[in-house]
């Protein structure tokens, strides 16, 4: 559940050259083709149950976080019923994703900040977001930009990584990476973009067993 804490929002890089900006518009174009419309991975019904969703995922598949929110959201799906949970209550319901303990930790936590400082509702902003246990910057801008259509770019260990094989970014970190995705690429495909690419990544360029010919991006740059 280390994730970096970020403050404020990662501001895009300075201005990219043109043939690297062509390039991010083709593998716009593409992911385009293949992915029209992207659903939100996490199964959520609001804000606050995406929240939660999200801290759950941290160091976990979507996949088995999606077959344990049922459990958990049907004893508590809003702040106020999960802080009348114990957090050993929570922590057995989420076991199967990992990190128990810390997690149900934060989410009570969390739960309980939203009703006491937020009037039990999720906040809006980069910094109430990342003051609240357990939300670093990613899930803050997972959150922001799925809940609540604000710009964002989430990255995470896929887009970090295709980032890089595709010659975006540096990939020295996921700070630099956002960066340098925001700056090759309009704010308002944003949202859209990082659940096209995290998808691409698990349908055609998966980190091992990759055959770049076979790849719609890799095999048109020979990457």
């Amino acid at each position: 559940m280390a994730e970096a804490r970020k403050k404020t929002p990662v501001k895009s890089s300075s201005k990219p050259s043109k043939a690297l900006r062509e390039k991010a518009a083709d593998i716009q174009r593409i992911l385009d083709e293949l992915y029209p419309e992207v659903p939100i991975p996490l199964h959520h019904d609001d804000p606050y149950t995406l929240l939660v969703a999200v801290v759950l995922s941290a160091q976990c598949t979507d996949e088995r976080v999606n077959q344990v929110t049922p459990h958990l959201f049907a004893r508590a799906r809003t702040p106020q019923e999960m802080i009348r949970l114990d957090v050993d209550e929570i922590r057995e319901i989420i076991k199967p994703c990992g990190l128990s303990p810390s997690k149900s930790k934060a989410i009570w936590e969390l739960s309980r900040r939203i009703v006491e400082e937020h009037g039990g509702q999720v906040p809006r902003t980069f910094e109430e977001l990342e003051a609240l246990p357990g939300v670093g910057h990613k899930t803050a801008s997972v959150v922001m930009s799925q809940a609540f259509g604000k710009p964002a770019f989430p990255v995470d260990t896929h887009i970090h990584r295709l980032a890089a094989r595709w010659g975006l970014s540096s990939g020295k970190s996921v700070e630099q990476t956002e960066r340098d995705l925001k700056a090759v690429f309009p704010e308002e495909s944003w949202n859209k973009l990082h659940l096209q690419i995290i998808y691409f990544g698990r349908e055609y360029c998966p980190a091992r067993g990759h055959d770049p010919q076979k790849c719609p991006i890799c095999s048109r740059w020979a990457l």
